[in-house]
């Protein structure tokens, strides 16, 4: 199987405390964090493409580009879901939308670059 534009993915959450923008220190709002909503997104598109890459090969963050519309409280659960929208040599190119229970809460796009996780990790050792 192959990589191909179209390919989606999705992940799901329940906003808790340690997901908050209060946990991190950004406000004292307990509201779902800009960062856990990147990370959702993030983790929509690796447990997909996974699937379709070799063993021994990653994908590798290197572009967010995420805006946070609707602020989510506690308890909300959140589905983020990312397609998959262009491959250009290793550099896959992602829509990106995160969504609580009442309404679409992010979208932005996402870039990864597909990595030898070997000699990855060797340029960080």
């Amino acid at each position: 199987m192959a990589l191909t534009p179209g390919l989606t993915g999705e992940a799901t959450t329940i906003v808790v405390h340690e997901n908050t923008a209060a946990s991190v220190g950004a406000v004292v709002v307990v509201i779902y964090s800009i960062p856990m909503i990147i990370s959702l997104m993030e983790n929509a598109i690796c447990r997909q493409v996974t699937h379709y890459l070799e063993v021994g090969v990653v994908t590798d963050g290197i572009i967010v580009n995420v805006r946070h519309l609707a602020a989510t409280p506690l308890g909300q659960h959140v589905r983020a879901r990312a397609e998959l929208i262009e491959i250009d040599g290793r550099r896959l190119i992602f829509n990106v939308e995160a969504y609580d229970e009442k309404r679409k809460i992010g979208e932005g796009q996402h870039e990864r670059f597909i990595v030898n996780l070997e000699r990855f990790k060797a340029r960080i050792d």
